[in-house]
């Protein structure tokens, strides 16, 4: 399918989904937000792309700049409410549960709903030029898109906090160190260590990556004793998959395996 406000390029089961709307920073309008969840339900669907990892990025300097205030009229008149129950949380549900693992590749600043955006992936890579802004107070509104659950949970609460309050830019190193992101890359080599990894995921076990996606949301908010059940009926679901028969048989002939995702 083609859309307006992204471009799609799918390869060796890697789906590569950019946000394309430039001329102001790949901000989010209704149109972007309607075509990424589009984009994301189709992953694994039928008559959609089979792909194995999805790799969020942006076109041009900047990876997402938030919501488009530019978009509407007089946007102090938005029932904001409304749009982010309406449109944005269709969206981030669409990222939070696509079939595969979904990679952000933030390839320049990532700001506001944009920067919660990457945050809701499964895995961020950035460049060391790209960066992080919680901007919302800027404008006299709270975090969201998700920032005020995601957050915290990656950085902690006097991070998160502090991000939050001063809305202050934070570096893709910074964002590393303290465990926002998983990794910043010198730009040069930005392209080619995103698409490594995506390729390395595409390659894996993906019902494997799926347990593991779930039991990690679900130990936050869970004890001991469950996450343990949860593990083990998790294990009991890989050891009858023929990725495990695989990856055994591999390990015992001295190979790389290769997995199906079954």
């Amino acid at each position: 399918m083609e859309y307006e406000t992204l471009t799609q390029a799918f390869e060796g089961g890697v789906l590569v989904i950019t946000l394309n709307r430039p001329e102001v920073m790949n901000a989010l309008n209704a149109q972007m937000r309607a075509e990424l969840r589009h984009a994301l339900r189709a992953v694994g669907a039928v008559d959609g792309p089979q792909a194995r990892c999805v790799v969020l990025t942006g076109a041009g300097r900047a990876f997402c700049s938030g919501q488009d205030l530019g978009q509407e009229a007089d946007v102090t008149e938005l029932d904001l409410e409304r749009v982010l129950r309406e449109e944005y949380e269709p969206m981030l549900n669409a990222v939070w549960d696509c079939p595969v693992p979904v990679i952000a590749a933030v390839n320049g600043s990532a700001a506001g709903a944009g920067a919660n955006l990457a945050l809701a992936a499964d895995v961020v890579i950035a460049a060391e030029s790209a960066s992080f802004i919680q901007a919302f107070t800027r404008i006299g509104l709270v975090p969201d898109a998700g920032g005020t659950y995601w957050l915290p949970r990656q950085i902690g609460l006097a991070r998160a906090m502090g991000a939050m309050l001063f809305a202050e830019r934070i570096e893709a190193r910074r964002a590393a160190d303290w465990g926002m992101i998983w990794e910043a890359v010198p730009d040069d080599a930005f392209e080619a260590v995103w698409r490594a990894r995506a390729e390395a995921l595409a390659a894996g076990p993906t019902l494997a990556y799926a347990r593991i996606r779930k039991l990690l949301r679900s130990s936050l908010s869970t004890d001991l004793d469950r996450q343990l059940a949860q593990e083990a009926s998790a294990q009991g679901e890989c050891g009858r998959t023929r990725d495990f028969r695989e990856g055994v048989m591999a390990f015992l002939e001295k190979r790389s395996a290769v997995f199906e995702g079954r």
